[in-house]
C-alpha cells in the first residue's frame, strides 16, 4: 500500500481554514429582517405596478389563470384559510408565456411579489 506523506504546514492551513470559513459565512450571510422581505411599490418593475393597478380595479386580466386561488403550498406566506390568497401574472418582456413573476393578493389588502415563481416573496409596501 502506498504511503501518503502529510506535511505539517498543510494541516495547519486546513485547520485555520476550517475555523475561519464558518465565521466568514456568518459575516457575509444576509440577515433576514422584515424590511429585507418587503418591496416598495415604486421599486416594482413597471409590469408589476400595472398588474397591481389591475388587481385593485378588479380587472380585466390578460391571463385566464389570473385571480385563481393561490394555495401557499410552499408555506412562505402567513398561514391563512384556503381561498384567502389569489395569484396574478406579472408579464415579463420578451417572453411568450406567463413567466415566473407573480403578485399574490390577500383578501385583507396584503400584496406579495415573487419574481422566481414562488421560491421567495416580498411584501409590497405602499
Amino acid at each position: 500500500m502506498p504511503r501518503i506523506e502529510v506535511r505539517p504546514g498543510r494541516w495547519l492551513a486546513l485547520a485555520l481554514l476550517a475555523l475561519w470559513l464558518p465565521a466568514l459565512a456568518l459575516a457575509l450571510w444576509p440577515s433576514r429582517t422584515p424590511e429585507a422581505d418587503t418591496i416598495h411599490v415604486s421599486q416594482l418593475p413597471p409590469e408589476a405596478r400595472a398588474t397591481l393597478a389591475l388587481i385593485k380595479q378588479g380587472g380585466p386580466f390578460p391571463y385566464a389563470k389570473d385571480g385563481s386561488t393561490f394555495h401557499n403550498r410552499e408555506g412562505l406566506l402567513p398561514e391563512r384559510p384556503r381561498g384567502y390568497y389569489r395569484e396574478y401574472t406579472v408579464p415579463t418582456p420578451g417572453l411568450t408565456h406567463r413567466g415566473a413573476r407573480r403578485i399574490v393578493a390577500g383578501r385583507e389588502g396584503d400584496y406579495w411579489y415573487t419574481e422566481d415563481h414562488y421560491r421567495s416573496f416580498r411584501r409590497i409596501r405602499e
